[in-house]
């Protein structure tokens, strides 16, 4: 199992990003990236794709390695064909949970990672990594305007992430964390998880966060 869970990408801290190129184990080059995304009107004017495509030209993965995929279609046999690493991307967790499973793709990134493949996620990507979703109603991440009743993620991971980690919300994650069963860790912008097999890092730079459960090895 392989995943690397993150904030925010690479772009605050680079070691995230070789720290991504070593767990895929091939040459820049020859990474393929499915990059899941929420239907997007202007895909390439987005200023948050705008910002990933340059933090994957800073590792040196051309840019027409990278498939975008949309969630508004169930998957084709072949989308997945030849793929190195299943990217979910950032937004509504509610919404990229649900279209998710609407979509048959939990089932295949479940299948994907059992047989060796990466999966990357960035903010809400990580989340629905993770057993449930239930944090991203912490801190008002995120409004669940589709009304979305099961919470549970795609379970690829023993514990809950909450990203965009600031001071201002630590009262506010350790209360939520109480009540949750899951052992919880807040990223800030430049930090990540990697997770290979059974082990379990926290990488980039400053003071890991931990709430409700044991501390993990860090970089």
């Amino acid at each position: 199992m392989k995943l690397l869970l993150t904030s925010a990408g690479w772009g605050e801290s680079p070691v995230i990003g070789q720290k991504f190129l070593k767990l895929v184990g091939k040459k820049p080059s020859e990474i393929r990236i499915f990059l899941v995304v929420t239907p997007i009107k202007y895909l390439k004017r987005n200023k948050y794709i705008l910002n990933q495509l340059l933090q994957f030209k800073g590792i040196k993965i051309p840019e027409k390695n990278i498939t975008f995929f949309k969630l508004d279609r169930k998957l084709a046999p072949d989308d997945l064909k030849n793929i190195d690493v299943v990217f979910v991307f950032g937004g509504n967790t509610f919404e990229y949970l649900d279209r998710i499973k609407k979509t048959g793709l939990d089932k295949i990134i479940k299948s994907f990672v059992k047989k060796g493949g990466v999966y990357l996620g960035l903010s809400a990507g990580s989340y629905v990594a993770c057993p449930t979703i239930e944090m991203a109603t912490w801190k008002n991440a995120d409004p669940n305007l589709i009304g979305l009743k099961n919470l549970k993620g795609l379970d690829i991971v023993p514990f809950l992430v909450t990203a965009h980690f600031e001071e201002k919300w630590r009262e506010v994650i350790e209360q939520s964390a109480k009540k949750t069963k899951y052992q919880t860790i807040a990223l800030t912008d430049k930090q990540a998880i990697l997770v290979k097999g059974k082990s379990i890092k926290i990488i980039g730079s400053g003071k890991k966060n931990i709430f409700n459960g044991k501390k993990y090895q860090s970089n």
